[in-house]
């Protein structure tokens, strides 16, 4: 069943397959400047180019999304079910929490949300605009808590 995404984000875009082009178009226009261009040859290095960037791109997008769906929070390669969430307000970051996502750290260039867990521990989720994914999550659990959230004691 599909669940509708109440907050995304990527992971990386695709304009860095245009890299390899570029420098494949710059290659052949200084050498036709010279008078010696070789397009069949700068079309395989734009292809050699490409391909790893693609590759690299892909792998980005699957390792560093964020998508927040009613049931889950999915973190890269990780899903935690919203059902063990208990609170995302009033935390701060903790050393040595689990990070979500099955890295070491969050991923460069995200900042960090930590969340409590129903079993009282909290681990470190992550997104490039953590206010909005906390909001995200602060609505969705008052609505599953059905606008009933109390401080929390702890």
């Amino acid at each position: 069943m599909d669940q509708p995404t109440l907050y995304s984000e990527p992971g990386a875009s695709w304009w860095p397959l245009l890299w390899g082009p570029v420098f494949a178009a710059l290659g052949f226009a200084v050498e036709a400047l010279t008078g010696s261009a070789a397009p069949a040859r700068w079309l395989f290095v734009a292809l050699l180019l490409v391909l790893p960037t693609a590759l690299w791109v892909q792998a980005r997008r699957r390792l560093h999304a964020v998508r927040l769906t009613p049931v889950a929070l999915h973190q890269g390669r990780e899903e935690l079910p919203i059902s063990d969430v208990e609170s995302v307000d009033g935390l701060e970051p903790r050393s040595g929490a689990k990070v979500l996502g099955g890295g070491w750290t969050a991923p460069r260039g995200t900042e960090p949300v930590p969340i409590r867990l129903t079993d009282g521990t909290v681990v470190t989720g992550w997104a490039r605009d953590a206010e909005a994914l906390r909001a995200a999550m602060g609505e969705l659990l008052t609505t599953r808590d059905g606008g009933d959230r109390r401080a929390d004691p702890r």
